[in-house]
């Protein structure tokens, strides 16, 4: 038994790998989330939200230090920061780790990318921030996991787990990139999980600021960062505590031990999940079921009726209420409907099978997607449930006019271990991101500077090319 607390246990793995690296498949998995955060980032360079901070940044100014997406110029490191974050997650696109259902990157990364810059680290101690970054946030997303509910409680109480457990691991990621020792790190992490908030509200009646969510975090853990090189400090029980972030946003079901359990042997990292669609992870099992309906020939003008069971869990993000599922309000709207992802599934398919295309605001107005989507029908799977949510399942049965019913099974999303994107379809995801953000020349050159990181002694390469971003400037 450790006489460690557990952010002092967290701190001291932190630093073990800032100062002897997380080893080299680590490393090239940290690359691949960096690339796929790179990729949603310049892909959502033209949301509202990303305008908004941008705007925001712009008025603050300050310290030209680090890159920020869409603008000319450096910020200082906290603001890029918050509009790295704010991109990375803007379209719903981030990676997801099961069964906590976190998307740890969009947080980690940019935080990481701002102060590596900063610093002038090296493509390696960038990786190894973001591998140590990303285990936290999962381990401590895991510890308001239960297992009896088959939810997360985060989750479960309307608070958005990524924001707040993604604060904390991105601080970590920011204070071994600072050079911060094992205290200060642990530091770092105890003034973070103050700073870390997000609620789930906007998933079900609209707004648009859980887009910022990772901004924010990834914005609290540069300051937490900071304010520990300069001395601030936090609780040592920050984690477990009577008044500990566990306790205050889990409640006594929470389970503490999960955090440190075969800390340093066991990685939770190489087990996250790509996404191959940019929208709630919650509607992917349903839009590979349309496709495959569509792959038997199945078309709209047969259906009939479409039955779309997905876990109990999962349809209060993308069923309920069902009307307004089957009538999206927006594009955005449109990304957390089963009844619309369906439909556009069925009727469009670009990319890797629906792309960003599919959540315009005028292909959610669609009059043959909204047409089909009011075909859908949403009900809870009891074997569905079984598998949720160490996977998001779904079952979609097609009725059709003659009288015949096919009915489509998936139970293992793409993108995750047992059902990988491949190399190529990763390239494509970002190539297909990036086409009109980057020159071609800048398309093909970024992956193949990203996978050398490891062998990089500084991220200027990496900064010059995306530094070909045309401007977005706020209005």
């Amino acid at each position: 038994m450790s006489d460690l607390t557990i952010v002092q246990e967290l701190a001291l793995f932190a630093f073990r790998a800032r100062t002897r690296g997380v080893g080299a498949e680590l490393r090239t998995d940290a690359a691949r989330r960096v690339l796929d955060v790179l990729g949603n980032s310049l892909a959502a360079l033209e949301t509202p939200a990303a305008g908004a901070v941008r705007a925001l940044i712009t008025e603050w100014e300050g310290r030209p230090r680090a890159t920020a997406l869409g603008l000319p110029g450096r910020y200082p490191e906290a603001s890029a920061a918050l509009l790295g974050g704010t991109l990375a997650h803007a379209l719903d696109f981030d990676d997801t780790h099961l069964p906590s259902v976190l998307h740890p990157s969009a947080s980690v990364v940019p935080a990481a990318l701002a102060v590596a810059e900063t610093t002038g680290a090296s493509g390696a101690a960038l990786l190894d921030a973001v591998a140590v970054g990303v285990e936290i946030t999962v381990r401590l997303g895991m510890a308001g996991y239960d297992a009896a509910l088959g939810n997360s409680i985060f989750f479960e109480r309307g608070l958005h787990a990524t924001a707040i457990c993604g604060a904390v691991g991105a601080a970590a990621a920011a204070a071994m990139l600072s050079g911060l020792g094992a205290a200060e790190i642990g530091h770092a992490l105890g003034i973070a999980a103050s700073m870390g908030s997000g609620l789930l509200e906007a998933n079900r009646t609209g707004g648009t600021v859980k887009r910022v969510h990772c901004g924010w975090a990834a914005h609290a853990a540069v300051t937490a960062a900071g304010l520990a090189r300069h001395g601030l400090t936090g609780p040592p029980t920050v984690i477990e505590g009577r008044f500990g972030l566990l306790q205050a946003f889990c409640g006594p079901a929470a389970d503490a031990s999960v955090v440190t359990a075969d800390l340093g042997t066991h990685w939770e990292l190489p087990g996250i999940f790509f996404k191959p669609y940019p929208c709630n992870h919650f509607t992917h099992a349903g839009i590979d079921a349309a496709l495959r309906l569509r792959a038997h020939g199945i078309t709209a003008d047969q259906i009939d009726r479409l039955i779309l069971a997905a876990p109990t869990a999962v349809l209060r993000t993308i069923g309920e209420p069902l009307a307004a599922k089957r009538h999206p309000e927006s594009g955005y709207h449109a990304a957390f409907s089963g009844p619309y992802t369906v439909a556009a599934a069925l009727l469009g398919g670009g990319g890797l099978g629906v792309f960003h295309e599919d959540f315009t605001d005028s292909a959610a107005a669609d009059p043959a997607r909204l047409a089909l989507a009011a075909k859908v029908s949403c009900r809870p799977d009891p074997r569905c449930d079984e598998i949720f949510p160490h996977q998001f399942p779904a079952t979609l049965t097609a009725e059709l006019h003659t009288g015949r019913t096919h009915t489509e099974r998936v139970t293992m999303n793409r993108g995750g271990p047992g059902n990988p994107l491949s190399p190529e379809e990763l390239a494509t995801k970002f190539r297909l991101n990036t086409a009109t953000a980057l020159t071609p020349e800048a398309a093909t050159a970024i992956p193949e500077i990203v996978y050398d990181l490891p062998d990089l002694p500084d991220l200027d390469h990496l900064i010059r090319a995306l530094g070909t971003t045309q401007p977005h400037l706020p209005h």
